[in-house]
């Protein structure tokens, strides 16, 4: 591969560089280095290595002659082949953006989901199956004609070193509005990188239950002796964005079931209440000491979660969370 230059070094070092990248991203990365080297992965990469493939010469000006005996033309027409640098790069980033939205949905119906390692592993897998086939397209290429990468930063734009084609056009302005884009591309992508959108956040109430068999009639303790002392474990996931404060209190209601599904309480006791302060994505077990005070069957136990400090009379219509147990006590 080393009969003119070396034409396959860009689409190497995109190889070299989406595995470390990729690398860094999975050893954990966080913070200001994950998001620069998330933006070539997302924004440049795969549609560089797609690009190559389409276009694997050089760019090179030519003129074909005209018949004007058969089609009447006697202007010669200007025949361009390959991709200037700027042009190879602005449409890597639109097929980069292109690409993406293609992994995700392959990621949606992969038994993981869309995650941000499934997304990166398979753009990571895409990127390096699109630069082997671009060295290959580009080695098909006759030698005198195959695209050899440049590192000089003025490659990237306009320049007049074509004068058959730009000797009339002030390469200037296309130059000044590459430099606007770039900086409107770099700074957008930074943003939305360092600034994910939050979704409506929510939180989750349960309690401990039990390991289920084929006996199991509740999955929770249903069945407690009155006056005697009772763990009761409830476990609160907050998935609200930030940090929750929480308040926590556990009622024994005695119901009266009226028409369809209407349920009166008709006595009520606060069985216990606790605080909580649960980190965003953090998930924290309470074990609260219940003391049924009333027997029957006729009974429920009723967990209310509040965001902030519970009210002294608190009841299931002013509490962010609710939970309903039927219970028997003896």
């Amino acid at each position: 591969m080393s009969d003119s230059q070396w034409w396959f070094l860009d689409l190497a070092a995109v190889i070299a560089f989406t595995g470390a990248f990729t690398f860094g991203i999975i050893s954990g990365v966080d913070g200001v280095i994950r998001t620069a080297i998330a933006l070539p992965m997302v924004l440049c990469f795969p549609g560089y290595a797609f690009v190559s493939i389409l276009f694997p010469s050089e760019p090179s000006d030519e003129y074909q002659s005209f018949d004007t005996l058969k089609s009447g033309l006697e202007t010669p027409r200007l025949v361009t082949g390959g991709l200037e640098s700027v042009e190879r790069f602005v449409l890597s980033v639109v097929f980069s953006i292109a690409l993406v939205p293609t992994i995700t949905l392959f990621a949606s119906v992969t038994p993981r989901g869309i995650t941000a390692e499934t997304l990166l592993l398979g753009l990571a897998s895409l990127t390096v199956v699109l630069s082997l086939l671009a060295i290959v397209s580009r080695y098909r290429c006759p030698a005198e004609r195959r695209f050899a990468p440049s590192l000089s930063i003025g490659s990237l734009f306009f320049s007049r070193k074509r004068p058959n084609v730009y000797e009339r056009v002030d390469p200037r302005p296309y130059n000044v509005a590459i430099v606007i884009a770039l900086v409107v591309l770099l700074a957008s992508a930074g943003f939305a990188a360092t600034n994910p959108p939050q979704g409506d956040g929510f939180t989750e109430l349960s309690v401990q239950t039990e390991n289920v068999t084929g006996d199991t009639d509740t999955m929770y303790e249903s069945t407690y002796a009155a006056g005697e002392t009772e763990p009761l474990t409830v476990s609160i996931t907050n998935q609200e964005n930030a940090e929750r404060d929480y308040t926590t209190v556990v009622l024994l209601e005695r119901i009266e079931r009226g028409d369809g599904d209407e349920v009166n309480v008709t006595d009520r006791d606060e069985l216990a209440r606790a605080s909580a302060t649960v980190a965003d994505g953090e998930t924290r077990e309470q074990s609260l000491e219940i003391t049924p005070s009333m027997s029957g069957d006729d009974l429920r136990i009723t967990v209310l979660l509040y965001q902030g400090e519970a009210p002294s009379e608190p009841a299931a219509g002013d509490a962010y969370r609710t939970m309903h147990l039927p219970v028997v006590v003896e």
